[in-house]
């Protein structure tokens, strides 16, 4: 029979058998930096090929959909 505990609040690990065992024990890293330095996210689930990033002010986020793409973008264009 094979025991493992483990303790998140002291990050030990025991094992309690009679076989040699490998156990592998990973914690999670820092965070990277944020998207935008006022915390502003990206909404990219609507993406398609081709799609640009653009902010959305009534949402206060940044996009990135299937309207918005590198083909609507023309001369004399609304954008």
């Amino acid at each position: 029979m094979t025991t493992v505990n483990i303790t998140t609040t002291k990050n030990t690990v025991t094992v309690n058998e009679g076989d040699s065992t490998v156990v592998t024990v990973a914690t999670q890293g820092p965070q990277g930096p944020a998207f935008a330095a006022t915390g502003t996210t990206l909404d990219d689930s609507s993406k398609v090929d081709g799609s640009i990033v653009f902010f959305d002010s009534s949402s206060g986020t940044f996009k990135a959909d299937a309207t918005t793409t590198k083909l609507t973008l023309v001369d004399g264009g609304n954008f």
